[in-house]
């Protein structure tokens, strides 16, 4: 069951992600995974910014499931969807905790 809504959870990221990436000069990219303990949930959003000009964030979607090790397998299926593609995305967060699969920050 868990499996299940991992890919949807993940398809439903990437597909938002895919339409809000466009592949201009001078533009950065990035995931930002925010926790929300008051909403017992993990949001996504999208930044990006282009020289000079401010920055765009845009919510792409809300993980009700409130497991790290669950966060850890969406952002791992994240990396592997966006690594063929040859781009680069950083995964932010505002709270330094480990993954409890890789027992390491990064996960």
């Amino acid at each position: 069951m868990e499996e299940i809504l991992m890919n949807n959870d993940l398809d439903i990221i990437y597909s938002r992600m895919e339409k809000l990436f466009k592949r201009i000069s001078r533009t950065r990219y990035w995931i930002l995974v925010n926790n929300d303990p008051y909403d017992q949930s993990y949001n996504f959003f999208f930044n990006s910014q282009r020289q000079g000009e401010r920055l765009k964030s845009v919510p792409l979607h809300k993980l009700i499931n409130y497991d790290l090790s669950y966060l850890e397998q969406v952002i791992k299926g994240l990396r592997s969807k966006t690594k063929p593609d040859n781009r680069v995305y950083r995964f932010c967060r505002y709270e330094v905790a480990f993954y409890p699969k890789s027992h390491s920050m990064e996960a």
